[in-house]
């Protein structure tokens, strides 16, 4: 048997009993949550009670824990450093689109190369003119969370194939017990001047409503964020960059009826699948609007209905059947699935090279 054919034979060994390693590349928060390092996260910790050696990989040999803001679980899954690295052919590493220049550096790496697109506003931020993921990096594929984010890649990288993954909507977010809410609004907007520009309007708007409380959502570990989201009346969200939106799901999920802006890349939840004169149609799942100008008079609106008792039932049936589409089991099952199928064509790929050498 030559060195060539021992190696593949090896290669595709390690493949078929998972015995190679996944590798997420991921910044250090230091200590700060951030929602797609979460799910990131979220990735390895599913994929090692999968049975598969998934890693968070980090630049710094010193890196922050996440236990304070994600918990224990999290902060004892596998960590690498990038120093000293040792990659073989059947590992994997995955890359925040964010991170072009890390592309480039792993793009001879003897591996399996994918990028994580979770927010299509940061494809093009470091992303050199006229470079791609796939022609100049050897990205060849690509995990994002919606369709229209999918369609909007493959736009503009042909060639690349593409997987959807949403992110999981934590059973942490749940209904308070007796489903009894605090007079409390949670705020979460991608412009912190948002927060203030509503809380200060509604405020002046509307003076019989200053025993409501706002909560600006920033900096809450992922426990206390659940936590504060179930006993809110309330949630507002402002991020029209937006390509997914887990904080509505996270507010559905705790029956917690949500205010927002609608995204500029409208999310799949949010879409229905009515159409009338060739328009779109938004959801009942939430109250959407395109001004944010209009948040305080809605704000307003909505406290009447709930101190009344009056609130649409339609949109509590809405949100409960719109978040019960993002649970943990689910998206690992989907996680399984796509891994899974990855490392079948990859043997198959190896499979086919010894017998073209054969055949030759």
């Amino acid at each position: 048997m030559d060195k060539k054919t021992e190696n593949i034979n090896k290669i595709t060994s390690e493949l078929e009993n998972k015995d190679f390693n996944i590798y997420y590349f991921t910044i250090d928060t230091k200590g700060n949550p951030n929602g797609g390092v979460a799910n990131q996260y979220d990735h390895v910790k599913m994929l090692t009670e999968l049975g598969y050696n998934a890693h968070i990989l980090h630049d710094k040999e010193k890196y922050t824990s996440v236990e304070d803001w994600l918990g224990e679980d999290y902060s004892n899954l596998s960590h690498k450093p990038t120093k000293n690295l040792n990659v073989n052919p059947s590992d994997v590493i995955i890359v925040p689109e964010v991170f072009p220049t890390v592309m480039e550096q792993l793009s001879k790496f003897p591996c399996k190369k994918v990028v994580l697109s979770q927010s299509y506003s940061y494809i093009f931020e470091l992303l050199g003119i006229g470079k791609s993921w796939n022609y100049d990096y050897g990205f060849d594929e690509v995990i994002t969370t919606s369709e229209k984010q999918l369609n909007y890649i493959e736009n503009h990288f042909p060639g690349i194939e593409g997987s959807i993954i949403e992110p999981v909507i934590s059973d942490l977010f749940k209904k308070p017990k007796g489903d009894i809410k605090e007079p409390t609004v949670g705020i979460v907007a991608r412009d912190q001047s948002d927060v203030l520009k509503i809380v200060k309007s509604f405020y002046l708007q509307y003076p019989m409503y200053k025993w409501i409380t706002f909560k600006d959502m920033r900096g809450l570990s992922k426990a206390e964020f659940a936590e504060q989201t179930n006993n809110n009346c309330l949630s507002i969200w402002v991020d029209r960059i937006s390509s997914f939106g887990t904080f509505p799901l996270e507010s559905m999920k705790s029956n917690t009826p949500i205010i927002g802006v609608i995204p500029d890349m409208i999310p799949d939840w949010m879409l229905s699948n009515e159409v009338i004169d060739d328009g779109l149609v938004l959801e009942d799942n939430g109250i959407w609007t395109e001004n944010i100008l209009n948040i305080p008079s809605l704000i307003s609106d909505y406290m009447k209905l709930w101190l009344e008792d009056t609130l649409p039932e339609i949109i509590f049936d809405k949100m409960a059947e719109t978040s019960s589409n993002y649970t943990y089991d689910g998206q690992k099952n989907k996680l399984g699935e796509y891994y899974q199928e990855m490392t079948n064509k990859r043997i198959e790929s190896f499979k086919n090279i010894l017998k073209d050498e054969k055949n030759g």
